[in-house]
């Protein structure tokens, strides 16, 4: 496993684990990240969330699952 994904591995599993009202959000942007809309976001924010907070929830969540996809791959392929 080189460096970098040794590396994108420890931030994801450093970030605190996401705040419940997240979890919609966060699994769309986990399974079709390109439908997601400024209204949505815009509405997390109306409910408490911050900018940062769901900039952070959001990149982990993006790089989880970009692990995960690579993980497949690398079983498929060794």
């Amino acid at each position: 496993m080189s460096e970098s994904i040794a590396e994108l591995r420890a931030i994801v599993t450093a970030m605190p684990r996401a705040p419940e009202g997240l979890g919609a959000y966060l699994a769309k942007v986990k399974e079709r990240a390109s439908t997601i809309t400024d209204s949505e976001v815009e509405q997390l924010k109306a409910t408490g969330f911050t900018e940062d907070e769901i900039f952070e929830q959001t990149v982990a969540a993006a790089i989880a699952q970009g692990l995960r996809r690579y993980d497949a791959a690398m079983g498929v392929i060794g």
